[in-house]
């Protein structure tokens, strides 16, 4: 679908200015700049691809009825999906690049709509946050391990949950020295001249891309390695892009992660119960996470 140029990005509410945990000086990744390119490729495929994934997560045909916080919502597709399946949303983001993805494809898919509200905010402000009420479905994918705070912010979204709400979240997974490892390759890719940073992309994953390959050759199935890539976006079962997703792993900065045993510890002492976990066990990718909100616990948070 093509409803012609986009409109120009307009900030309609300003972030926290508590910044986003980094050292003064460091190094940010730009994963709005890198999602405005992903979008150029986005197609229906990739749209039902995002519905599918949220409807089987939550166990749903659709959120008819049910009201979706996107807290990072990146490209704008995952609040796109939820729209589509009914519920009132509501985008934010703290990089004004993600914004502007969002907005554009608001403006595409749903012109004009009421029920999605696009914005610029910040997860670490939690006066923010809460005054946003709560909401049914609060999703964070992938997000909050890159805003330099990241236990800070898993404990501000707790407010957002309505209760007997969910909380849908992916974090990446501790790997212990791999890491820190991780963390020092995500510093270079940030610290180079733009033109250096898809050959830096390119150098990084030569040596586990080689590795992938070579074991569909001893397999005997080379082509599925090529098919692998080409289906990405169906096998990753998000809708996602080969290339925009190893961009925004090797460059995603700031970097934190967690164990599936400690983000379940932390939200059971909030009044979390988990209703379904989806590990990476030793990978490199993200442990996922659906929680649900008890109602006498958040009956107690209003409380205090």
């Amino acid at each position: 679908m093509d409803a012609g140029p986009p409109i120009p990005f307009r900030v309609t509410s300003p972030a926290s200015g508590n910044g986003d945990g980094t050292p003064p000086g460091d190094v940010r990744f730009g994963f709005g700049e890198n999602w405005s390119r992903f979008l150029t490729g986005l197609s229906e495929e990739r749209i039902s691809q995002a519905c599918e994934s949220l409807k089987k997560w939550h166990g749903v045909e659709n959120f008819e009825g049910r009201s979706f916080l996107d807290i990072g919502s990146g490209s704008g597709l995952f609040s796109l999906a939820a729209r589509r399946l009914g519920a009132r949303v509501h985008s934010l983001d703290y990089d004004t690049n993600s914004v502007a993805c969002t907005t554009e494809l608001r403006r595409r898919y749903f012109p004009n709509d009421p029920h999605w509200v696009v914005e610029q905010g910040d997860a670490l402000n939690s006066a923010y946050l809460a005054n946003l009420g709560t909401w049914d479905v609060v999703y964070s994918w992938g997000v909050l391990h890159h805003t330099g705070q990241q236990w800070r912010a898993l404990d501000n979204v707790t407010q957002c949950v309505a209760p007997g709400g969910t909380l849908h979240l992916a974090l990446y997974n501790d790997q212990g020295r791999w890491s820190e490892i991780w963390t020092a390759i995500k510093r270079v890719y940030n610290s180079l001249p733009a033109w250096l940073q898809p050959i830096y992309v390119i150098a990084v994953m030569i040596p586990r891309e080689i590795r992938s390959f070579l074991i569909h050759l001893l397999r005997g199935a080379p082509v599925a390695y090529f098919r692998n890539i080409w289906n990405y976006s169906r096998a990753s079962l998000r809708g996602m892009n080969w290339w925009h997703d190893q961009v925004d792993w090797i460059g995603g900065y700031p970097f934190e992660v967690s164990t599936p045993e400690q983000v379940f510890d932390f939200y059971h002492q909030r009044g979390f119960h988990l209703t379904r976990l989806k590990t990476c066990r030793a990978g490199l990718a993200c442990n996922e996470f659906l929680l649900t909100r008890s109602k006498e616990a958040a009956a107690t948070a209003r409380a205090a």
